[in-house]
């Protein structure tokens, strides 16, 4: 996703930042700051009413910098964390009677979504359960100081700030700063959205004319398979299957030769595309059906002699949900249980 910069000048406010700071240390105080994300809201239309609200007592939160502070940097190492344990701790027993249960209980507005935005249903209750544990845990951040707080600090201050004012603008259609909770890292509702993705994607799940993830399931729902249509999901077909790979195959010989522009990591450890028929040819067996002429790329995370897939431009698609290999395949395989 791309985000719009705060302002022309904000770069100039941003120092080095010491490692782990107890306060973020600035060129403005944080008040100051602030001052001038309410004049970038007030100037893209958000009234006084809501900036009021929104930001009564703000403040900066340590605990948020801290996080912050705490996230990897880009890895230098080239070796990978096993996917099988991931999946074991991801698709377990307990989300996936989770998914099972949502996926009955929402079957009507499900058949709807299917039928509107040709998304599965049980990918859109996966990415939920995935995100929130079906509603469950949604995050307890007071979303305005969150982002605030990190637009301040300027380790990624243009996002960050983007990001609060596109938090008024949700706010501006009515929605109260208790109800505007989520992560410390600003995504918030069922789905998780970052505020300028909601208002690019977020939908209306049960026609009474709001855009509710917070607190509407339909509406949470229609709002992830929006989101998957806009990023291209394929109707008809699969994610990916299960793929048996013949010993003694060597998988890295294909691996695909572009540097992909953005998480390149990810996309490093997938093979070149083929049709299925292709792979066929070199003793690639599908577990599931799939058509010949469908584009694949080979995937064998854990190395020979280990569980590979074929993944499909839809995989692709889960990956601009969450850009991660052990996401989008919990995700697809999370799914194939849901639907069993």
């Amino acid at each position: 996703m791309k985000f719009k910069p705060l302002l022309a000048a904000a770069g100039a406010f941003a120092l080095a930042l010491p490692a782990v700071p107890a306060t973020a240390q600035q060129d403005l105080s944080f008040d100051a700051y602030v001052q001038l994300l309410i004049a970038k809201a007030r100037a893209e239309g958000v009234s006084e009413a809501t900036l009021a609200r929104m930001t009564a007592g703000l403040e900066p939160n340590d605990r948020v910098i801290r996080l912050d502070r705490a996230q990897p940097g880009s890895p230098t190492s080239s070796g990978y964390p096993a996917l099988a344990p991931y999946i074991a701790r991801h698709v377990d027993a307990a989300r996936i009677r989770g998914g099972r249960s949502a996926r009955a209980e929402w079957s009507g507005t499900l058949r709807a979504i299917e039928r509107d935005y040709a998304v599965p249903g049980e990918i859109v209750v996966a990415i939920w359960g995935h995100e929130t544990a079906y509603g469950a845990v949604k995050g307890g951040f007071d979303l305005s100081q969150a982002l605030a707080t990190l637009a301040w600090e300027g380790r990624r201050r243009d996002l960050f700030a983007s990001e609060w004012v596109a938090l008024m603008k949700v706010a501006d259609k009515g929605y109260s700063r208790g109800e505007l909770q989520g992560s410390w890292a600003g995504a918030f509702g069922n789905p998780q959205f970052l505020p300028s993705v909601y208002l690019r994607l977020a939908a209306d799940g049960n026609g009474d004319g709001r855009a509710d993830i917070m607190n509407d399931s339909a509406d949470a729902l229609a709002s992830i398979a929006n989101y998957f249509r806009d990023a291209g999901w394929r109707e008809g077909q699969p994610w990916g299957v299960g793929a048996y790979v013949p010993s003694g195959f060597d998988v890295a010989a294909y691996r695909t030769p572009i540097a992909a522009p953005v998480c390149s990591r990810v996309h490093e450890r997938h093979s070149v595309y083929k049709p299925v028929s292709e792979w066929r040819a070199f003793g690639i067996q599908p577990q599931r059906a799939i058509g010949d002429d469908v584009l694949v790329t080979l995937f064998q995370p854990d190395g020979p002699g280990t569980p590979a897939w074929l993944l499909t431009s839809n995989y692709r698609v889960i990956l601009e949900y969450n850009c991660s290999n052990y996401y989008a395949m919990s995700v697809g395989l999370l799914a194939d249980e849901i639907a069993e």
